[in-house]
Formats: structure tokens, sequence, C-alpha cells
């Protein structure tokens, strides 16, 4: 079969300065990093005249990889390892800890005890996040991230964030903390992700920019989101919180039969005779039988505007709306029009309804990610799939690789030696190999490991892996549940933090030994990555020859 070209991007001077020259900021903050990294090695008695550039990268997993990894960060601090880190890269639940990093401000006492408080007190502003929902329903790009993102997602990370990308500018800029990428794909070119593994299906968000790495084409991170054409900005949306982007970066944490199946449920609840619908619209009590006949209204429009596929398996795409009416006929008057008492209900029956209608027709397209395309029209690309779409579908990286290896791989980041934190319920290794297949591909030098080897460390993980190439960086690769920390019941570890693990089933005491399992694997792991990071400094800066006094 034939492999379709890569796109290509003519880098003319109004294609750069129309869309965004993020990477000249980025290169800035990376150099400032510098200094704070040769204070840190130097802490760490490892003595060299430029500093190595680190990556730190984080896998998906949920809830499970963001405790996990916000455990990693909390002990590489402890360590004074974190401080001599250049880049921190994160996959779905990894990156709700990467970014609740930078806003905390870096500290990760405060941020550790407030995890804990979180999942203690199993808080969740569940009227805040409806009426974050509602009010993004009325948006043109509405899609069923934005319902992930504030229904699902802030549930299990028991945050609703407000905060945005550009917030992080200044400690990144000032070099005070390590520079975060954060992974998605383009969920329209799934197909050349598994014909070719494209490159250009990989699209990351950074304080500064977001876009396609692969073909040099970023906007701005505030206009993210934002209506361009030709390469012009011709309409201005707000930035998107972090919220919703933690609903993007994380929106695949189990099958799309799990997730469907999750979804209409979360439907059918919010318009139960009794249900959500009473924590969003004000005067509940005079409303039920306006609701029910709202209610018809939707059934007939959505049949009328998507009417079910024939002959096809599962689920009737409109049976959770069907479920809702039969429910409210089941319920007598009386009780439909019984008060909630909660005092917080506000907004309007109008608006919720509309919500409720564009989520179900997205959840019957299944639409996530749609944002405005800012490539659209643009006279610098070549590649008619590019610049033809006037929207753009991003999700979860984790649908090509379960961590952020191509964002830190390419030779503008100079990355030498990267600490791979897998945080997988699964086989600790499909990283590596999903990895070494895309990079054997594309001729990217990555540490070559033999298939027999990876099946065989899979069987009985240990707690870390040195892998080295001929070229290219240096990997250490730390699977979560090993045999030094887990002996004999990696099964059981896995079983107990799986990916789709209801939110309501974490408790602190099922948080307390995830963290404590993230933060040894670190620490007894730390004279390791201190001989590593001794290797890489010796290895591309040998002026004087890096030197370490007590790795003993």
């Amino acid at each position: 079969m034939r492999t379709r070209p890569r796109p290509r991007l003519r880098r003319t001077e109004k294609f750069l300065t129309a869309v965004h020259h993020g990477k000249k900021e980025e290169k800035a903050a990376v150099e400032r990093r510098r200094l704070h990294v040769l204070k840190a090695l130097k802490k760490l008695s490892i003595e060299a005249d430029e500093a190595p550039v680190v990556a730190v990268l984080g896998s998906g997993g949920g809830l499970r990889a963001h405790i996990a990894c916000l455990g990693v960060l909390s002990e590489m601090k402890e360590q004074g390892l974190l401080d001599a880190v250049t880049y921190l890269a994160g996959v779905s639940g990894s990156t709700w800890a990467i970014s609740s990093l930078y806003t905390n401000d870096g500290d990760m006492e405060a941020l550790e005890a407030d995890l804990k408080h979180r999942f203690t007190r199993q808080e969740w502003d569940l009227a805040k996040s409806l009426q974050k929902a509602i009010q993004a329903a009325k948006s043109e790009n509405y899609s069923l991230t934005d319902f992930w993102a504030y229904m699902v997602i802030s549930k299990h990370t028991r945050e609703l964030s407000e905060s945005h990308l550009s917030n992080m500018k200044k400690p990144v800029e000032e070099g005070t903390l390590p520079y975060p990428i954060f992974a998605a794909i383009d969920n329209d070119l799934q197909p050349s992700w598994q014909e070719a593994r494209a490159p250009e299906t990989w699209f990351e968000f950074t304080p500064h920019h977001a876009g396609f790495p692969a073909l040099g084409a970023y906007v701005s991170i505030t206009h993210f989101g934002s209506k361009f054409k030709k390469g012009r900005l011709v309409r201005t949306h707000p930035e998107r919180d972090l919220t919703f982007l933690r609903g993007l970066w994380g929106s695949a944490l189990g099958n799309n039969e799990v997730i469907r199946e999750y979804v209409f449920d979360q439907l059918r609840n919010l318009l139960t005779p009794r249900g959500l619908w009473r924590r969003a619209v004000a005067n509940a009590k005079s409303i039920g039988r306006l609701i029910f006949a709202r209610l018809l209204r939707l059934q007939e429009s959505l049949q009328g505007e998507h009417p079910p596929p024939e002959d096809e398996g599962g689920e009737p795409e409109h049976t959770w709306l069907t479920e809702m009416l039969e429910n409210w006929t089941r319920t007598s008057l009386e009780k439909q029009e019984q008060p909630h008492e909660d005092p917080e209900r506000k907004g309007s029956l109008s608006n919720f309804m509309d919500f409720v209608k564009k989520t179900g027709i997205c959840a019957s397209k299944w639409e996530w990610g749609t944002t405005h395309n800012f490539l659209y029209k643009h006279g610098g690309i070549r590649d008619k799939i590019m610049s033809s779409r006037k929207h753009l579908h991003l999700v979860d990286a984790g649908l090509a690789i379960n961590t952020p290896f191509p964002l830190v791989l390419p030779p503008t980041r100079e990355v030498h030696l990267i600490l791979s934190f897998d945080f997988s319920a699964g086989d600790p290794f499909e990283t590596i190999r999903a990895t070494t297949d895309y990079c054997r591909r594309h001729k990217i030098p990555f540490p070559q490991v033999e298939e027999a080897e990876l099946d065989l460390w899979s069987k009985a993980p240990t707690s870390c892996y040195i892998l080295k190439g001929e070229t290219g960086p240096v990997v250490m690769h730390f699977p979560l549940f090993n045999i030094d920390a887990c002996g004999g019941d990696i099964e059981a570890w896995s079983d107990t933090y799986d990916t789709f693990k209801l939110a309501d089933t974490y408790t602190l005491d099922v948080v307390v030994p995830l963290l404590a399992l993230a933060k040894e694997n670190v620490r007894e792991n730390k004279k390791k990555i201190l001989r590593e990071l001794m290797n890489v400094a010796g290895l591309y800066y040998p002026k004087d020859s890096a030197r370490s006094c007590c790795l003993a």
C-alpha cells in the first residue's frame, strides 16, 4: 500500500508571523533554565560546564497516572532531582499532575497536602461543574470533550481549575520550573497514524504555543481555539481553561465502549425526574411538566436530525432519551414537582435543554475535541488535508503512544537523557515497543531493544531499565508496578488501580499507598539516575569532564 506523503510546509515569513513564532519563547525559557540546572547538578555533586538536557515523561493511566505522577514529582523534588530537569512532558492522566505543579507554583508539599485533602472529603462541586458545562455548550465548537472535562474529569480529580496554560509563563520564562509539554493527537489523522505512524498526527501544548511540531506550525496558546483563515485571525475566542484541556488530554480512560456507556449513563442521570437538572435550573418546583414536554420535542428533533443507523449492533443512539421519558411517565407529577433542597440552583431551562441536546448529538456522532483549525486555507501548507479542514478534533495522545516520546525526540529539543515513568496497568514496555517502531520508521535515533528481551522483562518487570543506543538520548524506563516494590503482587496492584476505576472509590487509604509506591521507585533508583546524569554531562560537555563526588 502506498504511503501518503507527509505534509510539507513552506516556511514563509508571512506564515511565521501570521500564525506563531512560539519556539523562540521556548528556546529563551530553556536557556534560562540551564542556569538553574547547573546549580542543581552542583548540589548533587556533579560538576559540568554546560547543563545536559533532561526530560521527564509521564505516561497515561487515568487517576492512577495522576496520583503516581504526583508522587514521582514530589520525590524528585525531595531528592533534588527535579531541579536538574529541563522538560516535563505528559500524556493523559500525567498531564493532570504536571499542570497542577504549575498552578501550585512548584510547591510539592502544598500540592500533595491538597491532593490528600480532596480525597479525604470526597469534594466535588457538582453545581459549579454543571454550570461550566452548560456555559461551554453555548460555543459553536462544543463537543463531548467539554462534557467529559467538566462532568467527568473534574469529578475524577476533585478539581475545577479556571487557570490557563498562559499563566504558567512566568515560572518557565524565569527558569525556576521545567518547561512543560502536554500531548494530544489529531484524531482526523488516525488513518495516517495507523498506516504509517505519521509524525504530523501529534499535537502539543505549552505555556507559549499549541500546534503540530512535525510541521513547525503553531499558534499562540492564547489564540488556541480562535478562528483563523489564510493565516489571519478572524475571530478571537477566550483561552480555554485547564479543566477543559485536562479533559482533552485525558479523553481515553478506557476503550470506546466503556466510555460510551459512561457518557450515556451521565446523560440519563441528568434528566431523571429527581436528577441533576435541579442543580442547574431555577424555580425547579414549577417546571417538571415543561421538562417532560421538552424531552419529547428533543427526542423528535434528535431522531429527525440523526436517525439511528440500520442493522448495527449495540445500543441505539437515542435509547438514553427513551429511557428518560419512560422514567418521567412512571413518576407522579407530584414527585416531579418537588423542589430540590440545593439553594444554588440557577440558570434557565432553555440553556439546560440546549446543553442536553448538544451533548446527545455529540454522543450520537461521537464527536470529540472540536476546535478551529488555525491552518484553514493557509497558503503556506501544501497538504490539503491540513489546510482544507475548518476544524481539528484533538484527543488523548494515549490512543497513539501512551507516553510523549515523539514530542521530546525532535533534534530541536536536544534531549540527552529521558526519564520515562510508565504508569500502565498492563505491559509496561508497550510504550517502548511503540516508540521503537515509530523511530525506526522515521529514522529517529532511539535505543533498540530486541522483542524477545522486552517480552522477558514484561513477565517480571524490575523498577528501572537503562536503554542506550549508538546515538540519541539515553532512556531510563521506570515501570510503576514492579517486582522490586510490589513483590509477587503486581497483578493485585494493577487490579486495585484499574484505569477506569470510579472516582468515588478513590479514598485516602487508596491514594496514599499509590503515592508511596511512586516515591519509592524514585528513591530506590536515585543512584542510577545520578550516574546517568553524570555520564551525559561528561559525554556531551566533556571540556573538563563531568565529575561526581558521591555515587556510592
